[in-house]
């Protein structure tokens, strides 16, 4: 398993995209008023880190995530009441059976679930 690091700007930003748009549950978090933040979110098998420690990685992060029911979630994402723009379901440029969905974070990170269509 392999779980990016997402950088963070904004606690609050953070849970408004990955909570209640993307549908996220946060497992567990580590901060306090002293520390940097520290946080895992998972959605299935997608699990993330989100931090807004200095030394962690820069904003401009990239991760693909493979997911089953791209269309249903796909039409979940764009049916909730939300200020973050609905993404595009698309086929991928290097295969005609693989369709996508690519949605970035209010720190410039980026997702992509992915879909395998037989």
């Amino acid at each position: 398993m392999v779980t990016p690091i997402f950088r963070i700007s904004d606690y609050q930003q953070a849970l408004d995209f990955y909570i209640d748009w993307l549908g996220f549950r946060i497992d567990w978090e580590d901060r306090s008023e002293r520390e940097p933040l520290y946080m895992q979110v998972s959605r299935g098998g997608i699990v993330l880190h989100l931090t807004n420690h200095p030394q962690e990685s820069g904003a401009g992060s990239k991760a693909i995530a493979e997911i089953n029911g791209l269309i249903a979630y796909h039409h979940l994402l764009t049916k909730r009441d939300s200020a973050f723009p609905s993404p595009a379901l698309q086929k991928t440029t290097w295969s005609d059976k693989v369709m996508q969905i690519e949605v970035t974070d209010p720190f410039g990170n980026s997702l992509v679930f992915a879909e395998i269509c037989s």
